[in-house]
């Protein structure tokens, strides 16, 4: 495996084209022009290498440092269980506009990428609640599976935004017609 050096030019398959500002042990420290922020990748995550510089520097020992940036790492990824999930391209800088029948009110402008993230963070929200059914020592099965119904039936009735899904396994699913 390539070991990358700072100011190393690389494209990652979400966050798109970054410039490495910083090496850690297990971790790459990536400045990403999009989200114009840096985000931790670790070195066994497949970047395409833009344009790569030496990397001189010796990485002996692991640092305080790099313990917090793997435990920051694995407590985002686990607690949250959030992932990012990409917005279809057609509905990229697009604008949602909520017209009222009053012709004498104005319009309420959104951005599609402010509404899709809501609906997102709703969508992992209704995740999390039903791990914590699932997990449930107190609840009976019946009572698991009554609650359940009930998410799966919130999950139908979002299924209307599943088109600002770039992909389909992120989309929103109710309970089948079919069986």
């Amino acid at each position: 495996m390539q070991q990358l050096g700072i100011g190393s030019r690389v494209e990652h398959t979400h966050f798109g084209k970054g410039v490495i500002v910083d090496i850690g042990s297990e971790f790459y420290t990536i400045w990403f022009k999009l989200q114009n922020t840096t985000k931790s990748i670790g070195k066994d995550f497949e970047l395409k290498v833009i344009e790569a510089t030496e990397n001189t520097q010796q990485l002996n020992n692991i640092s305080l440092a790099d313990i917090e940036l793997a435990l920051n790492n694995i407590l985002e990824q686990r607690l949250h269980e959030f992932q990012l999930v990409p917005m279809a391209n057609k509905w990229q800088n697009g604008n949602l506009i909520l017209q009222p029948a009053d012709a004498t009110l104005q319009p309420k402008e959104i951005p599609i990428e402010t509404f899709f993230h809501k609906i997102v963070m709703v969508r992992d929200r209704l995740r999390l609640i039903e791990q914590k059914i699932n997990a449930n020592k107190v609840l009976t099965d019946e009572e698991k599976i009554d609650l359940q119904q009930y998410i799966t039936a919130i999950y139908g009735s979002l299924t209307t935004f599943n088109v600002l899904f770039k992909e389909a396994h992120h989309q929103f699913k109710g309970m089948s017609t079919k069986d």
